[in-house]
Protein backbone atom coordinates (compact mmCIF):
# COMPACT_ATOMS: atom_id res chain seq x y z
CA UNK A 1 0.00 0.00 0.00
CA UNK A 2 1.40 3.38 -0.98
CA UNK A 3 0.59 6.74 0.57
CA UNK A 4 -0.46 9.84 -1.29
CA UNK A 5 1.03 13.26 -0.62
CA UNK A 6 -1.22 14.42 2.29
CA UNK A 7 -0.51 11.23 4.24
CA UNK A 8 3.20 11.45 3.39
CA UNK A 9 3.33 15.03 4.65
CA UNK A 10 1.60 14.14 7.92
CA UNK A 11 3.93 11.20 8.56
CA UNK A 12 7.01 13.25 7.61
CA UNK A 13 5.92 16.09 9.89
CA UNK A 14 5.55 13.71 12.84
CA UNK A 15 8.95 12.11 12.17
CA UNK A 16 10.65 15.50 11.70
CA UNK A 17 9.14 16.98 14.84
CA UNK A 18 10.28 14.02 16.96
CA UNK A 19 13.71 13.80 15.33
CA UNK A 20 14.60 17.51 15.50
CA UNK A 21 13.17 17.96 19.01
CA UNK A 22 15.12 14.94 20.25
CA UNK A 23 18.35 16.26 18.73
CA UNK A 24 17.83 19.80 20.03
CA UNK A 25 17.01 18.63 23.56
CA UNK A 26 19.95 16.21 23.52
CA UNK A 27 22.27 18.96 22.36
CA UNK A 28 20.99 21.29 25.06
CA UNK A 29 21.22 18.62 27.76
CA UNK A 30 24.78 17.76 26.73
CA UNK A 31 25.93 21.21 27.75
CA UNK A 32 25.45 23.05 24.50
CA UNK A 33 23.89 26.48 24.42
CA UNK A 34 21.06 25.22 22.25
CA UNK A 35 21.00 25.09 18.47
CA UNK A 36 21.24 28.32 16.53
CA UNK A 37 17.98 29.32 14.79
CA UNK A 38 19.50 28.89 11.33
CA UNK A 39 20.76 25.40 12.24
CA UNK A 40 17.37 24.45 13.64
CA UNK A 41 15.62 25.66 10.46
CA UNK A 42 18.14 23.97 8.16
CA UNK A 43 17.99 20.70 10.09
CA UNK A 44 14.19 20.68 10.12
CA UNK A 45 14.10 21.34 6.38
CA UNK A 46 16.56 18.58 5.51
CA UNK A 47 14.90 16.02 7.79
CA UNK A 48 11.42 16.89 6.50
CA UNK A 49 12.42 16.64 2.84
CA UNK A 50 14.11 13.28 3.38
CA UNK A 51 11.17 12.01 5.43
CA UNK A 52 8.68 13.01 2.71
CA UNK A 53 10.75 11.14 0.14
CA UNK A 54 10.85 8.01 2.29
CA UNK A 55 7.25 8.15 3.55
CA UNK A 56 5.70 6.53 0.48
CA UNK A 57 4.96 3.23 2.19
CA UNK A 58 5.04 1.55 5.57
CA UNK A 59 8.50 1.27 7.11
CA UNK A 60 9.80 -1.33 9.54
CA UNK A 61 11.24 -0.66 12.98
CA UNK A 62 14.76 -1.31 11.70
CA UNK A 63 14.39 1.17 8.84
CA UNK A 64 12.91 3.82 11.13
CA UNK A 65 15.62 3.33 13.78
CA UNK A 66 18.46 3.46 11.23
CA UNK A 67 16.98 6.58 9.61
CA UNK A 68 16.48 8.20 13.00
CA UNK A 69 20.06 7.38 14.02
CA UNK A 70 21.48 8.82 10.80
CA UNK A 71 19.41 11.97 11.15
CA UNK A 72 20.42 12.32 14.81
CA UNK A 73 24.09 12.17 13.83
CA UNK A 74 23.53 14.73 11.05
CA UNK A 75 21.58 17.07 13.36
CA UNK A 76 24.13 16.65 16.14
CA UNK A 77 26.95 17.77 13.86
CA UNK A 78 24.84 20.57 12.35
CA UNK A 79 23.91 21.94 15.77
CA UNK A 80 27.51 21.69 16.97
CA UNK A 81 28.80 23.55 13.90
CA UNK A 82 27.61 26.95 15.08
CA UNK A 83 27.73 26.27 18.82
CA UNK A 84 30.33 28.31 20.71
CA UNK A 85 30.95 25.41 23.11
CA UNK A 86 32.14 23.33 20.14
CA UNK A 87 30.46 20.04 21.05
CA UNK A 88 31.07 17.67 18.15
CA UNK A 89 31.65 13.96 17.75
CA UNK A 90 34.32 14.45 15.10
CA UNK A 91 36.23 17.26 16.82
CA UNK A 92 36.34 15.59 20.22
CA UNK A 93 34.07 13.26 22.13
CA UNK A 94 31.70 14.77 24.71
CA UNK A 95 34.10 15.07 27.59
CA UNK A 96 37.72 14.42 28.27
CA UNK A 97 37.75 10.70 28.97
CA UNK A 98 36.61 7.56 27.21
CA UNK A 99 34.01 6.86 29.91
CA UNK A 100 32.25 10.17 29.37
CA UNK A 101 32.29 9.79 25.59
CA UNK A 102 31.07 6.19 25.82
CA UNK A 103 28.35 7.23 28.25
CA UNK A 104 27.17 9.96 25.89
CA UNK A 105 27.17 7.55 22.93
CA UNK A 106 25.22 5.00 24.99
CA UNK A 107 22.69 7.66 25.99
CA UNK A 108 22.30 8.79 22.37
CA UNK A 109 21.80 5.23 21.11
CA UNK A 110 19.40 4.28 23.89
CA UNK A 111 17.19 7.32 23.39
CA UNK A 112 17.32 6.89 19.61
CA UNK A 113 16.34 3.21 19.79
CA UNK A 114 13.50 3.86 22.24
CA UNK A 115 12.24 6.70 20.06
CA UNK A 116 12.60 4.53 16.94
CA UNK A 117 10.55 1.79 18.62
CA UNK A 118 7.93 4.37 19.61
CA UNK A 119 7.73 5.77 16.07
CA UNK A 120 7.58 2.26 14.59
CA UNK A 121 4.65 1.36 16.87
CA UNK A 122 2.88 4.52 15.76
CA UNK A 123 3.63 3.68 12.14
CA UNK A 124 2.22 0.17 12.54
CA UNK A 125 -0.88 1.51 14.29
CA UNK A 126 -1.48 4.09 11.57
CA UNK A 127 -1.21 1.54 8.76
CA UNK A 128 -3.41 -0.94 10.63
CA UNK A 129 -6.01 1.78 11.03
CA UNK A 130 -5.79 2.69 7.35
CA UNK A 131 -6.11 -0.95 6.32
CA UNK A 132 -9.11 -1.41 8.60
CA UNK A 133 -10.79 1.69 7.25
CA UNK A 134 -9.81 0.60 3.75
CA UNK A 135 -11.91 1.79 0.87
CA UNK A 136 -14.13 4.01 2.98
CA UNK A 137 -11.30 6.22 4.24
CA UNK A 138 -9.60 6.20 0.86
CA UNK A 139 -12.80 7.31 -0.86
CA UNK A 140 -13.54 9.97 1.76
CA UNK A 141 -10.15 11.65 1.98
CA UNK A 142 -8.29 10.32 -1.05
CA UNK A 143 -5.21 9.69 1.08
CA UNK A 144 -4.59 6.27 -0.38
CA UNK A 145 -4.75 5.36 -4.04
CA UNK A 146 -7.54 3.02 -5.06
CA UNK A 147 -6.42 -0.60 -5.20
CA UNK A 148 -6.41 -2.11 -8.64
CA UNK A 149 -9.27 -4.56 -9.09
CA UNK A 150 -8.62 -7.62 -11.14
CA UNK A 151 -11.63 -9.30 -12.67
CA UNK A 152 -11.73 -12.98 -11.82
CA UNK A 153 -12.40 -15.34 -14.70
CA UNK A 154 -15.91 -16.78 -14.65
CA UNK A 155 -16.15 -20.12 -12.94
CA UNK A 156 -17.42 -23.11 -14.78
CA UNK A 157 -20.67 -24.38 -13.34
CA UNK A 158 -20.20 -27.91 -12.16
CA UNK A 159 -23.11 -30.31 -12.20
CA UNK A 160 -24.04 -31.78 -8.84
CA UNK A 161 -22.91 -35.39 -8.51
CA UNK A 162 -25.71 -37.79 -9.23
CA UNK A 163 -26.22 -40.48 -6.63
CA UNK A 164 -27.45 -43.90 -7.73
CA UNK A 165 -31.19 -44.36 -7.19
CA UNK A 166 -32.19 -46.21 -4.07
CA UNK A 167 -33.89 -49.46 -5.06
CA UNK A 168 -35.35 -50.31 -1.77
CA UNK A 169 -34.58 -49.53 1.78
CA UNK A 170 -32.85 -52.48 3.39
CA UNK A 171 -34.42 -55.03 1.10
CA UNK A 172 -32.62 -58.02 2.58
CA UNK A 173 -33.16 -57.14 6.22
CA UNK A 174 -35.48 -59.21 8.36
CA UNK A 175 -37.01 -57.56 11.36
CA UNK A 176 -37.97 -59.95 14.10
CA UNK A 177 -38.39 -57.53 16.87
CA UNK A 178 -41.68 -57.56 18.65
CA UNK A 179 -43.05 -56.75 22.03
CA UNK A 180 -41.06 -57.96 25.00
CA UNK A 181 -41.90 -61.31 26.49
CA UNK A 182 -43.75 -61.34 29.76
CA UNK A 183 -41.61 -61.75 32.80
CA UNK A 184 -41.83 -65.23 34.17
Amino acid sequence: MHARLPLRLMRAAAFSAVCVTLAALGHLAAGGSGPQPWALAAGTTVVTVLAVLLAGRERSMVTISVGLSAMQLFLHELFAYGDPSGISLTAHPHGQGLGEGLGMLTAHLTVTLVTGWWLARGEAALWALLRAAGERLGAMFRLLPRPATIAAPPRAILAAPVSPPARGVLRHTVSRRGPPLPAA
